[in-house]
């Protein structure tokens, strides 16, 4: 097989959000087609209608749209062998199980739930495997169908994460493929559509490498005597293209655990995709970060843009070893990537949290629904010039995006002056006064940044106090906060109004909290 005949395929199911884990599965599968300049089809399995939501697929597009990953093939763009959703594919499917039974390879099991439960227990209570063999199974016309697996012999795949993976064939369970009410099951859909599609290396996670004998079987089953071929002819689906074969290449992703090597959790920072961006997160650093979770390239870099992770990547270098996600690692990574922005590009960036477009986290972690939105949508010509301004001033400290939701308000509207910060700054001997002189200095000062820190260091002298206990109240008057972007610059790109408003009003709560210290 040329590299160039690569065709490689994320299959998710549409029942809930699009977390790291699925994520790194469908980069890997991603980056393995760049890599090799193959084919990247993206199919959607929603063979389980009880589950699948249309509301969960927008949301696995949107989410891979924002990390940029495209796709070649699939779900809205289409392709040559589509429908790329299993659900528009049932007619298929039901033609190879039909085909597969006329040939002897299916047999019914009227059994319920309770009773399959019942006789397992019995097996057990034996000391007998629970292995369902068709031998074992009471004869039925009804019922679900399952597949007649070998019951000896061994079958081996070459798997590029786990080596050679051999199997028991008498340790296998032979697979419903039909449920009772007629609907086809993973298994079966699976193996159709990846031979159908053209499907050459199978890269998933290790969740999956126990259905692997059985859909080995079902390969040569669906290929025999051209089987798969007239059931898609029937079906009137696009042919196979006839040098094809069957995926023959493996590759079984160890688990994504949190730094307690524990099954990954929300405590872990196991969230969805979306979520990250909410929070903050650039998409080339997830990108980047997600793709080191189990492969490194040889050289040994970590911070790799998107092309260089292309280049560099090598589906026989991934690691087997579980690997640990590390909430603290990723965010050091992100800051350095805000660092590496340009004002104007960051402020771009910032834009979404300041609109409510991602609503800041609230103090339980999640997103608040009172945050008032500090920009319009789209934002003005001068909101954008304050922004870009601003950057600036916070972009060294700055971790995540969404912590511009923290500095922001005050350059843009009114703000309240927080309890704690007046309680802690204007109880302080000199207060008052700060506030007073400040005012007086700052209202017909040069409004630069050296005139405005030349009026205001000017007052310690007057004063006769620290600097320190001049700037903190004039701090927590102007930006509500005591913790802020350096004064003076803050000060400059507000209009002076504004600021001395702000001194005005902060004063009468100055003086009624020291009145309160007397």
């Amino acid at each position: 097989m040329s590299e160039h005949s690569v065709r490689v395929r994320f299959a998710p199911a549409p029942s809930g959000w699009l977390h790291v884990g699925s994520v790194r599965t469908a980069l890997f599968n991603w980056l393995w087609a760049r890599h090799t300049g193959g084919t990247f089809i993206w199919r959607i399995e929603d063979t389980d209608a009880d589950r699948a939501t249309d509301a969960s697929m927008q949301s696995m597009i949107e989410a891979m749209r924002w990390l940029g990953l495209d796709w070649d093939e699939g779900i809205e763009v289409g392709g040559p062998y589509g429908p790329y959703r299993q659900s528009a594919r049932a007619d298929l499917h039901r033609a190879v199980a039909r085909r597969l039974a006329d040939r002897g390879h299916l047999y019914h099991d009227d059994r319920s739930p309770d009773e399959l439960n019942a006789w397992r227990q019995e097996r057990r209570d034996a000391d007998l495997p629970p292995i369902v063999k068709r031998d074992t199974v009471p004869d039925a016309s009804e019922g679900t169908l399952r597949l007649a697996l070998p019951t000896s012999g061994t079958t081996s795949v070459d798997d590029l994460v786990r080596g050679e993976v051999t199997w028991d064939w008498a340790n296998e369970s032979d697979p419903v493929l039909v449920r009772s009410n007629g609907a086809v099951t993973y298994p079966l859909a699976n193996a159709v559509d990846d031979l159908a599609q053209g499907v050459s290396v199978v890269c998933r996670g290790e969740d999956l490498l126990s259905v692997t004998p059985r859909q080995r079987r079902l390969y040569e089953l669906l290929l025999a005597d051209d089987l798969l071929d007239d059931a898609l002819a029937e079906a009137g689906l696009p042919a196979r293209d006839p040098s094809w074969e069957a995926p023959s290449t493996f590759a079984h992703l160890s688990m994504v655990v949190g730094q307690d090597r524990k099954k990954l959790s929300k405590r872990h920072g196991s969230v969805s995709i979306q979520e990250f961006a909410r929070r903050g997160f650039l998409p080339e650093t997830l990108l980047n970060y997600i793709a080191l979770l189990g492969w490194s390239p040889r050289d040994g870099r970590e911070r790799m843009d998107r092309d260089e992770v292309v280049a560099a990547f090598d589906l026989t270098n991934v690691g087997a070893s579980a690997a640990a996600f590390d909430t603290d690692k990723l965010t050091a990574f992100n800051g350095e990537r805000i660092r590496d922005l340009s004002p104007d590009a960051l402020a771009h960036r910032l834009v979404p949290h300041l609109d409510g477009t991602h609503l800041p986290d609230d103090d339980e972690g999640d997103p608040d629904p009172t945050f008032e939105p500090v920009v319009a949508t789209p934002p003005t010509d001068e909101q954008m010039a304050t922004l870009v301004a601003l950057v600036p001033l916070v972009q060294e400290r700055m971790q995540t995006l969404a912590e511009i939701a923290d500095y922001a308000p005050p350059f843009f509207r009114e703000v309240g002056i927080d309890d704690a910060a007046a309680a802690k700054v204007f109880r302080k001997a000199g207060a008052v006064e700060a506030l007073e002189a400040g005012a007086r200095v700052l209202a017909d000062v040069d409004w630069t940044v050296e005139g405005i820190e030349e009026a205001l260091r000017g007052l310690t002298d007057e004063l006769g106090i620290g600097f320190g206990k001049v700037a903190q109240p004039i701090r927590v008057a102007v930006t509500g906060s005591n913790v802020s972007p350096p004064l003076f610059e803050s000060l400059e790109i507000m209009d002076r109004a504004v600021v001395l408003l702000r001194l005005e009003a902060a004063l009468p709560i100055a003086r009624d909290i020291q009145a309160g210290t007397d």
